[in-house]
């Protein structure tokens, strides 16, 4: 059986790309590209406890939310942001890394407002 994704995992990962740093955001633990957050603990009552807030583009979090409920989820709070909650009971490690290297592009490529 794999080993248990923790947030310690979150930071391992997050930290092993370029140029982030570990911050907040919200007040919650966050990591940040060049000053722009990425993923961060959920703050908002409505996430379930052990979840991480991951930045993504709209299409990607659908299909995600799709393809595995039991991972991905989103409540009403979160729904109008480009972002997906993630239950990281239920994440593998190497996904986890995929989706982390994917907010972090996507964060780097996004255009200001």
């Amino acid at each position: 059986m794999p080993a248990k994704v923790t947030w310690e995992t979150v930071r391992e990962l997050a930290l092993a790309l370029p140029d982030v740093e570990e911050a907040t955001s919200w007040g919650a633990p966050a990591f940040k590209r060049k000053g722009k957050m990425f993923t961060c603990r959920p703050t908002h009552k409505s996430a379930e406890p052990d979840s991480l807030v991951v930045l993504l583009d709209f299409m990607e979090r659908d299909l995600l939310l799709r393809v595995a409920p039991e991972t991905y989820y989103l409540k009403p709070h979160y729904q109008n942001y480009p972002c997906v909650l993630v239950r990281l009971g239920n994440i593998r490690k190497t996904a986890l890394r995929e989706l982390l290297v994917d907010s972090h592009d996507y964060v780097k490529h996004k255009r200001k407002r």
